[in-house]
């Protein structure tokens, strides 16, 4: 949770590069970031798999002018538009990217090879149809970023009255990690982002790294099942709320760019 989905590295900097704000290459790399290798395979005239810096500039002759972001998950189609097959592949792949333009949307497949002590990541983008409607479930910029900052109140009061915050040295040092890698720059959306857009996506991770710090310390002081039960109904809404978040920053460009 501490990282931006791959589906959100592919949209913002896709959607940079669409706008002629990046370079083909500078583009392909921020989206690869510390993976080994990204190929894009079933992309329409291509009967192999392709490298990501000739996939863009492919996608970008077959119409495709904005790239969003799906991140599923089981009763909620978030960002997803159909048809059945392509709502599967995300939401067994928690995420997905759909092209505005075109109806294509990009689902990845995430594998590690090489020996043990040398092991990289391969990321392989099955090219699917999709259908044109509007996406499911996405919320404005501005209703986003209401609801992720009366969620984490709401949130922040129960499991502190519960004692399942996060504490502790464990806790401690991810809360650390993830302020030093907000302060290594701002990479998380690419250029022609607005700020409000980045403002939104930075609580939204710092929302999901609260809950993983709650999950990942078990019950923490929630000894009683009401207690458990209680912890669980609070943080299952504010999950979705930030996954709701990162959605509506993620693809707020192509949302604009559609209000014309």
């Amino acid at each position: 949770m501490l990282s931006e989905p791959r589906s959100g590295r592919l949209a913002a900097w896709g959607n940079a590069l669409l706008a002629g704000l990046v370079s083909p290459d500078d583009a392909a790399s921020a989206i690869v970031g510390e993976d080994a290798v990204h190929r894009v395979e079933g992309l329409p005239g291509e009967s192999v798999p392709v490298g990501l810096t000739l996939a863009l500039g492919r996608l970008r002759t077959l119409g495709v002018t904005g790239l969003r972001v799906a991140l599923p998950a089981p009763g909620h189609p978030l960002g997803l538009s159909g048809p059945p097959e392509f709502n599967a592949r995300a939401l067994e792949a928690e995420e997905a990217v759909v092209c505005y333009g075109a109806a294509i949307g990009l689902v990845p497949s995430v594998a590690e090879a090489g020996p043990e002590g040398d092991v990289h990541v391969e990321v392989v983008w099955h090219c699917l149809p999709v259908r044109e409607a509007p996406p499911a479930d996405v919320p404005s910029l501005g209703e986003a970023e209401r609801e992720l900052a009366e969620a984490l109140r709401e949130a922040t009061e129960v499991l502190s009255r519960l004692d399942v915050a996060g504490s502790g040295p464990v806790a401690e040092a991810a809360i650390d990690a993830y302020r030093a890698r907000a302060e290594r720059g701002r990479e998380v959306l690419a250029p022609g982002y607005p700020p409000r857009a980045v403002r939104v996506l930075e609580l939204a991770q710092r929302v999901a790294l609260l809950l993983s710090l709650a999950y990942e310390n078990g019950h923490g002081g929630a000894v009683s099942a009401s207690e458990m039960a209680a912890r669980a109904h609070v943080l299952r809404p504010v999950e979705r709320t930030a996954r709701r978040a990162q959605v509506a920053a993620y693809n707020s460009v192509v949302e604009q760019r559609e209000r014309g």
